[in-house]
């Protein structure tokens, strides 16, 4: 009994918050001691099977259970708002634990990467002075994001003890900025057609973020609008996305044959098999390549748009930020010297103000990401990139962002789609030692480091463009 007594004065002298912190209904307490690595956790309880909903169990029984809260009963945006509101109304009445614990604080999100991607979205929107940093559960079938940044990309236990571990893990995790990128699908409708004729009627709830912005031209009659979002991972296009689309779907439609990672990740590899992927010349229509189906654009230097060649057997393209993709590879690589030079390119980092962009033939290019040094075709690295669909091409493209896909519809006469990515800045997220993500200032090539802010500024969208 000595020793749970113990745990718990441990415990709470690390992770817990007092309540009247959390919420300013309650009466302040007299707090001898400050938590030296206080936590809120958000929790998909939807993720990983049943062990979304177990894991908040667990840590309810750590924390205070007003420190743990479920994504699919409180919107994050709001919870945050609401803490973030009571501290600095007690910071400003002279209480100094307040304004300790908001220096300290630390968040965790537990779920997939959408779910991952969700928070980094809050965060971000909410623009706070000093945004905490964000500590990654891996829940989902993937896990890019946490494998990224050494969290791993197993499920994890769900008992006291994991919770305890990584809980650990979390107060000894380093800070470690990567950056953000915007994305904006602007649409053109014929003034005959409805307003919403290309707007995805299966958007993801994960993306949130991507919401219809009416835009309003007296010298245009034809009805404008665009959806926008962001991502932290990686924005692709093409069969992968196809491959994805199909998993999720199936998903919907029979959760509950989709509770164990290891059986999910066999799902998906058959249907790569069945959507044909990796007979991708024999089932995949030419006209569903990528550079049949858009005009790609990059920026390499502020204001200098150039066209991308892509080559006509490319049916995916993938713009990248973290060194992770499809479960933990790496499509990008690292270029070897005579690359670098005589291409331009560089090493990936996660907080140049650069994507990578990659490309693939089908399933069996991309087994070769499983050999030593392999990697896809490497198209690019930019600042911006712009993705113009061509009219009548096919009525759909597939798309992905961050592990979330949807089924675009595409222009088939005079309307216009055109996909546009750009720099938004940088969030805050916790690395462990393990964390394979490489940060520019960590490395010898400084030169690299342009000014973000230039790369950051607001993008104006011309659909004619």
């Amino acid at each position: 009994m000595a020793d749970g007594n113990a745990e718990t004065e441990f415990l709470q002298k690390q992770f817990y918050i007092p309540s009247y912190l959390l919420d300013r209904e309650l009466p302040t307490a007299i707090i001898t001691s400050v938590p030296s690595c206080p936590v809120i956790f958000f929790i998909n309880t939807k993720s990983g099977g049943q062990l979304g909903a177990s894991l908040l169990l667990t840590c309810c029984q750590i924390v205070n259970p007003l420190q743990v809260f479920d994504l699919g009963q409180d919107a994050p945006e709001k919870i945050l708002c609401k803490i973030y509101g009571n501290l600095e109304r007690l910071i400003s009445n002279g209480d100094n634990v307040a304004a300790e614990i908001k220096k300290r604080l630390r968040l965790i999100v537990a779920g997939g990467d959408g779910t991952a991607s969700w928070l980094f979205g809050v965060i971000s929107d909410l623009k706070l002075a000093n945004p905490p940093p964000i500590a990654t559960i891996p829940l989902g079938t993937g896990n890019n994001i946490p494998f990224s940044l050494g969290w791993g990309k197993r499920n994890p236990g769900t008992d006291q003890q994991s919770v305890i571990s990584f809980l650990d893990e979390v107060c000894s995790a380093r800070e470690m900025k990567i950056d953000s990128w915007e994305i904006v699908m602007s649409m053109r409708a014929p003034k005959v057609l409805p307003c919403d004729a290309f707007a995805p009627v299966d958007l993801p709830q994960s993306l949130g973020a991507l919401r219809l912005v009416p835009k309003t031209d007296s010298d245009n009659m034809d009805n404008n609008f665009a959806f926008r979002g962001a991502f932290w991972n990686y924005f692709s296009m093409g069969m992968d996305a196809q491959v994805s689309y199909a998993f999720h779907s199936e998903r919907k439609l029979h959760p509950e044959k989709f509770k164990n990672q290891h059986l999910n990740q066999r799902r998906y590899v058959k249907l790569g098999c069945t959507q044909g992927w990796f007979c991708a010349s024999l089932f995949h229509p030419e006209s569903r390549n990528i550079a049949q189906l858009a005009k790609v654009k990059i920026m390499k230097n502020p204001g200098q748009w150039e066209k991308l060649h892509i080559p006509h057997s490319i049916r995916s393209v993938v713009c990248l930020n973290l060194p992770s993709f499809s479960g933990g590879l790496n499509p990008w690589g690292t270029p070897d010297n005579k690359k670098q030079r005589e291409r331009d390119l560089t090493a990936p980092y996660v907080d140049d103000g650069l994507l990578e962009v990659v490309g693939f033939k089908d399933g069996w290019h991309g087994l070769v990401l499983l050999t030593p040094k392999g990697h896809g075709t490497r198209l690019a690295q930019a600042h911006r990139v712009k993705f113009k669909f061509h009219k009548g091409a096919v009525n759909h493209a597939y798309m992905r962002l961050d592990g979330e896909p949807w089924k675009q519809p595409l222009p088939e006469d005079d309307g216009k789609v055109v996909v546009e990515i750009s720099h938004l800045g940088q969030i805050k997220v916790l690395a462990t030692e393990n964390c394979i993500a490489r940060s520019i200032h960590s490395g010898s090539t400084s030169h690299l480091t342009e000014s973000i802010d230039e790369l950051s500024e607001s993008t104006t969208i011309s659909i004619n463009s």
